[in-house]
């Protein structure tokens, strides 16, 4: 696929990514909240839930990237699911 082709393709992806994005951002909202109160009283986090955010925000990194050029692999929901780039402790 030409260049010229992949920047008119980067609005299309951009409309449909951005809205799923958006409304799984409000998600991974109320998951960081949950995890803040629960790590408040119990005093450990729930890594289930951080290790779920962690999916978002490797996922929306692979969107800018795409968005702004630096790279073509077109983001989620256009091929897989990429793995997490981070790794949690105990």
């Amino acid at each position: 696929m030409s260049e010229r082709t992949e920047a008119w393709m980067r609005i299309v992806v951009g409309i449909v990514s951005g809205i799923v994005f958006g409304v799984w951002r409000y998600f991974i909202i109320v998951l960081a909240v949950i995890n803040f109160i629960y790590a408040i009283f119990s005093g450990k986090r729930l890594k289930e839930l951080a290790e779920m955010s962690e999916i978002w925000n490797t996922q929306f990194y692979v969107f800018q990237r795409y968005m702004i050029f630096v790279t073509n692999e077109r983001p989620f929901p256009f091929r897989s699911l990429t793995k997490n780039m981070s790794k949690f402790g105990k």
